[in-house]
C-alpha cells in the first residue's frame, strides 16, 4: 500500500487541496501532528481510520508507524502543516521508507508564506522592485545552517526574504539584516496565519522587533522583510501590457451567435 504525505495547509482547515482531501478520506490511518494540524481535518478520514497524534513521537516511533500499516495493507495519510516542500522533516521519512521499501507520493499544501502574503494583501514579486523571494530560517537549538546561507550572507542579495521559526530571534534578525536592507525598510510579522487568532504586525525593520515582543509573539509566525512589502510606485507588469504582442486563435473564440 501507499503513504501519502499530505501537506495540510497553514491552518485553516478548508486551505487544503481538494486532492489532499480526497486522498485523507480514503486512507484507513492517518499521522499528524497534533500541535500544528487543525482538528477539523481530521474529520475527513474514515469514521473508522486509526489515528496517530505523532506530536511526542522520534522519527524511528514514526517511520515504524508507516511500515507497520504499510505490512497490514493499509494506506497512511501523513498529515504536515503548511506544504511538505519546505521546512517540513518529510526528506528523513521518505529516505526510511526507501530504505524499507515502503512506497509513498507527496500531495502538495499551502505553505505558511503564502498564506502570510495573503493576510498582508501583497504580492511578494513585483515588478521593477523584486523578483526574488528568499525562503529561510535561523540556526540556534535547531539543526546549524549549511556554509553561505547565514543571514548576513543572504541579507547581500536585497531580496525579499522570508523567515519561518525565528519569531524568538527577531532582534538576531533584525541585526544581521540592517546593514543590507536599512532601517526603512518595509517588514512584516504574521503570526498564525489563516487561523481565527491571526495577527498582523507591520512596521520598518528597526520598529518590527519591539511589535513582535509587545504583541508577545514567540512561535508560529513568518518574518519578511523586502522592499516589496511596501511597494506603491512600480510599472505594470508585461505580462497584461497593451503593448505585449498577442496570437488570436479563432477557436478560442466565443462562437457568433450563441
Amino acid at each position: 500500500m501507499t503513504v501519502y504525505f499530505i501537506g495540510a495547509g497553514p491552518g485553516a482547515a478548508d486551505l487544503i487541496t481538494v486532492r489532499g482531501a480526497r486522498t485523507l478520506a480514503s486512507c484507513q490511518v492517518c499521522l499528524y501532528a497534533g500541535s500544528l494540524v487543525p482538528r477539523e481535518l481530521l474529520a475527513e478520514c474514515p469514521p473508522d481510520a486509526t489515528l496517530v497524534d505523532t506530536a511526542q513521537l522520534d522519527l524511528d516511533e514514526i517511520t515504524a508507524e508507516l511500515v507497520r500499516a504499510h505490512e497490514r495493507g493499509a494506506d497512511v495519510a501523513r498529515l504536515h502543516s503548511g506544504d511538505p516542500s519546505v521546512f517540513s522533516a518529510v526528506a528523513e521519512q521518505m529516505r526510511r521508507l526507501d530504505a524499507a521499501g515502503v512506497p509513498y507520493e507527496v500531495v502538495p499544501g499551502v505553505p505558511a508564506f503564502a498564506a502570510a502574503a495573503a493576510a498582508l494583501k501583497r504580492e511578494l514579486t513585483v515588478p521593477t522592485v523584486g523578483q526574488t523571494v528568499i525562503l529561510t530560517r535561523v540556526a540556534q537549538r535547531a539543526t546549524a545552517m549549511p556554509e553561505g546561507e547565514d543571514l548576513a550572507t543572504l541579507g547581500r542579495s536585497g531580496a525579499l526574504i522570508v523567515l519561518h521559526l525565528a519569531a524568538q530571534y527577531v532582534d538576531r534578525v533584525v541585526a544581521e539584516l540592517l546593514p543590507h536592507y536599512g532601517a526603512d525598510c518595509p517588514a512584516a510579522v504574521v503570526a498564525f496565519a489563516s487561523r481565527p487568532e491571526e495577527l498582523i504586525l507591520r512596521g520598518t525593520l528597526d520598529e518590527i522587533a519591539g511589535r513582535v515582543k509587545e504583541a508577545g509573539v514567540l512561535r508560529t509566525a513568518v518574518i519578511m522583510v523586502g522592499r516589496t512589502l511596501g511597494a506603491e510606485q512600480f510599472g505594470d507588469s508585461h505580462l497584461y501590457s497593451p503593448q505585449r504582442e498577442r496570437e488570436r486563435h479563432d477557436d478560442c473564440r466565443t462562437p457568433s451567435g450563441s
